[in-house]
This record gives C-alpha cells, sequence and structure tokens, in this order.
C-alpha cells in the first residue's frame, strides 16, 4: 500500500467516524435502548457492537494486543448518550490514528484473523464494511421511531 492509498484509508474511516457520530447524535437519548424485537440489539447496543469489533479488527490489523476485549452492548455503563459517544468514537479514532501511525507497506502484509489470513488493509475494510452493515440496521430503527435518519455519508 502507498502512503496516498494510507491516506485515502484513513479518510474513510475518519467518514465513518463523523457518520457514526451522527447517527449517534441524531438518536434521541430516550431512544438508545430501543429494539424492534427483542432478539436483535438495541439502537446503542449496535454501536456498541461495533466498537468492540472496531477494536477487535485493530489489534489483528496492527498487530497489536486488543485492550477492550468484551460484550460492551451489555454493559450498563455506557448506555448513556456521552458514555456511548465517547467509547464508540475512541474505538473509529483508535484505527484513525492506528492507520496513520502504520508503515504503509505493512498493509500488504498477511495476517491472521479467527481462522483467515489476508492483507492487512483488507481487515481494515471489512471492518468498514462491518461498520455500514450494522449503521445500515440503525437506520429502520430511526424510521420505526418516526424519524428521518441522517445521512449515509458515502463522500
Amino acid at each position: 500500500m502507498t502512503n496516498d492509498q494510507a491516506k485515502l484509508l484513513a479518510q474513510e474511516w475518519e467518514r465513518a467516524t463523523l457518520g457514526a457520530k451522527d447517527y449517534i447524535d441524531a438518536m434521541p437519548d430516550d431512544k438508545l435502548s430501543f429494539r424492534p424485537v427483542p432478539e436483535v440489539l438495541s439502537f446503542a447496543g449496535q454501536f456498541l457492537h461495533v466498537a468492540d469489533v472496531n477494536y477487535m479488527f485493530a489489534s489483528a490489523a496492527f498487530g497489536i494486543e486488543n485492550t477492550r476485549p468484551g460484550k460492551s452492548e451489555d454493559n450498563p455503563e455506557l448506555q448513556t448518550k456521552p458514555a456511548l459517544l465517547t467509547f464508540v468514537l475512541d474505538s473509529y479514532n483508535s484505527i484513525v490514528k492506528g492507520i496513520q501511525a502504520f508503515d504503509p507497506a505493512a498493509f500488504d502484509q498477511e495476517a491472521p484473523f479467527f481462522k483467515w489470513t489476508m492483507p492487512r488493509h483488507l481487515l481494515l475494510s471489512k471492518a468498514l464494511e462491518h461498520h455500514a452493515h450494522h449503521r445500515g440496521q440503525t437506520a429502520i430503527y430511526f424510521r420505526l421511531n418516526g424519524i428521518k435518519p441522517p445521512s449515509e455519508r458515502l463522500f
């Protein structure tokens, strides 16, 4: 990966960070615990899950220890908007800072991830895909509460 490609990857993660912030900011505080059905994560739980997975992907991509393992979506201390925003945005920002500090050439190196091995840059792309999947799910949460979801920030 070139320096320019690494810069673009960091910019994509910055855009994703803003998109997550837009969504969390737009959901009223009293709807953070909303679940369309009992079997799915709450609105807050969706973003806490994404944050947990961001740390997991970052750990593999950057070859560092995951200091935040666990199921944060079940943590009652993270169910307020300020705590939710801090925890979630920190996970995105850790990836942006990791990309900026990482040697761009190392992004082409293979890294283990569960039963797979793939280039480090692909791990971060898969994490973006995961982010988009769950943020997209929460768009329905807005609609079910009569609220127009924020822009998807594609560009």
